[in-house]
């Protein structure tokens, strides 16, 4: 075989490394740009900023509903927030989260539970499903409550009280269209919801 042959054989290897290597690349997700492209709330910038940025734009309130997102507020362990997509409504106290960037680095979870432990019942205070230990965490974490999809009515909801009781008519799944990236990336979804027992991984700002 002469240098020819043997420098050409060595670029088809080289070519077809970089090939298999994309697809790996490509699954690493921020939870900020997996939420927006699950469910059609155009906010960009890190997690900590949507609640501020989605006043005056989208309604917010303390309710979950089908299609919303999970406002996580910053920690030590945390300090850029979370966001994450409400997949189903269970009960006024439970819900499944559909997110990404929280087990696993980069890994997309698919209805996970998060349940309310807020002593007012107002989802102030949340424990979500954690992938090492198969269940429930052991912490929980703050959150600032639920961006809907709709438009910023003329009141925001936080303006008017909390009710205590949930209608069961909330219980349902978010649109097809709010899902369609979701679906397409089955591939690579944990189909269940911090590896590190230190906490979870949002710490990449969302410049987009």
């Amino acid at each position: 075989m002469n240098f020819k042959a043997l420098a050409a054989r060595f670029a088809l290897v080289v070519s077809c490394g970089l090939m298999t290597a994309t697809p790996a690349a490509a699954q690493f997700w921020q939870c900020v740009t997996f939420a927006r492209s699950v469910s059609g709330i155009e906010i960009r910038g890190n997690a900590n900023t949507w609640w501020d940025q989605a006043a005056g734009r989208y309604e917010r309130g303390h309710a979950p509903k089908a299609g919303s997102v999970l406002a996580f507020s910053p920690t030590s362990r945390m300090r850029v927030g979370h966001v994450a997509m409400v997949s189903q409504v269970v009960s006024d106290r439970e819900v499944l989260l559909t997110h990404a960037n929280w087990s696993r680095r980069g890994a997309i979870e698919t209805n996970v539970r998060a349940i309310d432990v807020s002593a007012a019942g107002d989802w102030s205070m949340v424990k979500v499903w954690y992938g090492p230990q198969g269940g429930l965490g052991t912490s929980a974490y703050p959150t600032k409550g639920f961006i809907y999809s709709g438009h910023a009515p003329k009141t925001d909801a936080l303006d008017a009280p909390v009710q205590p009781s949930y209608q069961m008519a909330s219980v349902k799944t978010p649109s097809s269209a709010q899902l369609a990236n979701a679906a397409q990336l089955k591939a690579m979804t944990v189909q269940h919801g911090p590896t590190d027992p230190r906490g979870i991984f949002t710490l990449v700002s969302d410049a987009e």
